[in-house]
């Protein structure tokens, strides 16, 4: 069985409190490098491990570190983005809920490496328990000497503010949480200047999701060859997988990257519930493109099984579908998600989000019209690429492969008049 990064202590009573990370081997990574390792090791030792950020995108950790300029004259800033707003995805809420002092263990040290005095977690409005955790342990950070000036006495001082966040699905774009911190409305900024050059209040900024900063006290531990050797040549260490939807057993699952994705479903999960056929799973968060039963065969879920219009890993958020769903509802509610949380600054996201949402849903209802089909794929054509935050293509990736692998689904519904389902 691979050894667990992430998930070693959640089922322990009080989990959350400092007495009982401390009694588990917490705050011992931090305690090994304050004040004896050079910051610019540890970045070394995070390149060494190939850990890839955990949000979405898979970008290094250790590399998008390296980008920051030590010698700056501003002031630097991590930001943790804990603002899990991807529909399917719960697992940095149990990292927070359970394990908070690893975050801001991890939090701490990467600080450290990059040579930040003030750090950020922004946490989506609608965690209100979580926050009041997060909060709880931050306080306890305080008083035991973990966070603050000096801390243990080895030179380094941080400052930890947790954010709340209003509940926007588009403050998860790093740009967007940096203006929602700043105190402005949440919307994305152009790019480039990149956040490593020009972020918080125009200082080098680094931002990384909760379950990457969360897997840095254990490389500290380890070490980097213990982190690769889990996992596959392009994606080391283990990931946390949040399944939902029909199976048995659904939950989050930390598994070793490049773990089979049928091995996931019908093992791990316990297969399909009630004995149903598989029609497609979303593979990693709602802005996935769904795959078919027949796609998952031989599918490992690693960066480097990621295919543009197939396969993403994304959150890892894995929902499965069995035989009963519509298709054309389920793509039109996703659609609806996006309509609402599209901000509007783009002309292809407000425009041809809300279209998409109204043609689906009037296809849903029996008023589709023949062609339909084909305007839904022009539209998210015309959005794909063209919009200033990842938002426009979370919205249309998904429905460009429900339309093309469904389309039977569709024509039905046109030529009934109705749902079939």
């Amino acid at each position: 069985m691979t050894e667990s990064v992430l998930l070693s202590r959640v089922e322990l009573e009080d989990s959350h409190t400092l007495t009982v990370y401390e009694k588990n081997g917490g705050y011992e990574a931090l305690k090994k490098v304050l004040g004896k390792v050079d910051p610019e090791e540890l970045v070394e030792e995070v390149k060494s491990s190939r850990l890839r950020g955990r949000g979405g995108a898979g970008f290094p950790a250790g590399v998008k570190w390296g980008f920051v300029d030590k010698n700056s004259p501003k002031p630097k800033y991590l930001a943790c983005n804990a603002d899990e707003g991807e529909p399917g995805t719960f697992k940095d809420r149990l990292l927070i809920i359970k394990d908070p002092h690893q975050l801001i263990e991890g939090i701490i040290i990467s600080s450290y490496a990059i040579g930040v005095a003030t750090a950020f977690i922004y946490i989506r409005g609608e965690y209100h328990n979580e926050a009041d955790i997060l909060e709880g342990a931050i306080d306890e950070a305080y008083k035991a000497g973990y966070l603050g000036k000096n801390i243990l006495g080895r030179g380094f001082s941080l400052e930890l503010i947790l954010h709340r966040g209003a509940g926007s699905y588009v403050c998860g774009d790093e740009t967007a949480l940096m203006e929602s911190i700043e105190g402005h409305r949440g919307n994305p900024r152009l790019k480039p200047p990149f956040p490593a050059a020009v972020g918080l209040y125009e200082g080098p900024t680094v931002i990384n999701n909760v379950e990457t900063l969360s897997a840095v006290p254990y490389i500290v531990n380890k070490g980097a060859d213990a982190y690769t050797a889990v996992g596959t040549k392009e994606s080391a260490g283990t990931k946390l997988f949040c399944v939902s939807g029909n199976v048995n057993k659904p939950g989050v699952y930390e598994l070793p990257l490049g773990f089979p994705m049928k091995k996931l479903i019908y093992e791990v999960c316990g297969g399909i519930s009630g004995g149903r056929k598989l029609k497609g799973v979303i593979p990693g968060g709602s802005s996935t493109p769904i795959l078919l039963p027949e796609e998952i065969e031989d599918l490992e879920l690693a960066y480097e099984s990621s295919k543009p219009g197939g396969f993403m890993l994304g959150s890892g958020a894995v929902i499965v579908i069995d035989e009963r769903w519509c298709m054309v509802k389920i793509a039109a509610r996703l659609a609806k998600f996006y309509a609402h949380e599209s901000c509007g600054q783009c002309t292809p996201c407000r425009e041809g989000t809300t279209w998409t949402y109204k043609i689906l849903k009037r296809i849903e209802e029996g008023n589709g019209r023949k062609g339909d089909p084909e305007l839904l794929l022009d539209i998210q054509d015309n959005i794909l690429g063209k919009t200033l935050c990842p938002l426009g293509d979370a919205a249309a990736m998904p429905i460009i492969a429900i339309v093309e692998k469904f389309r039977e689904e569709f024509d039905r519904h046109i030529e009934e008049a109705r749902c079939p389902f």
